[in-house]
């Protein structure tokens, strides 16, 4: 079971070793976000239309797919290129982080979304880094499992391509097909709730802007739907003997 191998230390790096990869966290998601959210607010200046129009959701899905397979790339092999909580989450639900890990990973994640969206102000003489809202008509419900259902399709893709031990030599095979799940996501599920699936995404433009309505929901829907994923995956695709001797609960 996954549970088994859940720690709170990490074992066997040097305190140095383990600060790389959430500063690698930091650096890559202020990347991915200020790409996502910039394009945004580039959108509504030029066009002066909100973001949840059929031009603004094409935008928005290719803005977000292309950003975050470039800086799933870039952080792969420092971080694993998580970028996201909820993929933190159900990495260490799986049993491939520790919790300080996790803590560790989740503070850069947060802090680089955040400093992400601080510069988008000051770049654009104040312009609004507008936070995640549900459209007319939406319940917070419907956002809650829309937030679970794509972002557990988001995290199950991270283990296939990136966290399954038998993923041999994927290559740019595992940001790519990342990016085009979100991309597709975005298409799916953007015009409803803002199609997050990210609560680092969703705590930047929330803090700088100050808006906190329905926040809830772009934490709980992603960490749920990224939780079920690393179980869900962990428990039917991965055997005891596809897990590294080291990361055995019995080794």
């Amino acid at each position: 079971m996954p549970i088994n191998r859940i720690t709170i230390k990490p074992s066997g790096n040097s305190p140095r070793a383990i600060l790389r990869a959430p500063f690698s966290e930091f650096f890559c998601t202020l990347i991915f976000v200020f790409a996502g959210q910039g394009s945004g607010m580039a959108f509504s200046k030029l066009t002066g239309n909100g973001p949840n129009t059929p031009t603004g959701i094409v935008i928005a899905a290719l803005a977000h797919g292309f950003a975050l397979f470039a800086c799933v790339a870039n952080a792969a092999n420092i971080s694993g290129g998580h970028l996201n909580p909820a993929v933190t989450f159900g990495a260490f639900v799986g049993g491939h982080l520790s919790l300080i890990e996790l803590i560790l990973y989740w503070i850069g994640q947060l802090s680089g979304s955040t400093i992400a969206c601080l510069l988008l102000r000051l770049a654009t003489n104040g312009l609004t880094t507008t936070a995640f809202a549900l459209s007319p008509g939406v319940t917070v419900w419907n956002a809650f499992v829309f937030e679970i259902v794509m972002t557990f399709g988001l995290v199950y893709t991270v283990y296939a391509t990136a966290i399954d031990p038998k993923k041999n030599t994927v290559g740019f095979i595992a940001p790519l097909a990342i990016g085009l799940v979100l991309a597709a996501n975005i298409f799916a599920g953007g015009i409803f709730d803002g199609a997050s699936m990210n609560p680092a995404v969703s705590f930047g433009p929330a803090l700088v802007s100050w808006n906190w309505t329905n926040h809830w929901v772009y934490w709980a829907g992603p960490l749920t739907g990224g939780g079920f994923a690393g179980l869900i995956y962990e428990m039917l695709f991965i055997t005891q003997s596809d897990v590294p001797m080291s990361d055995r609960s019995d080794a």
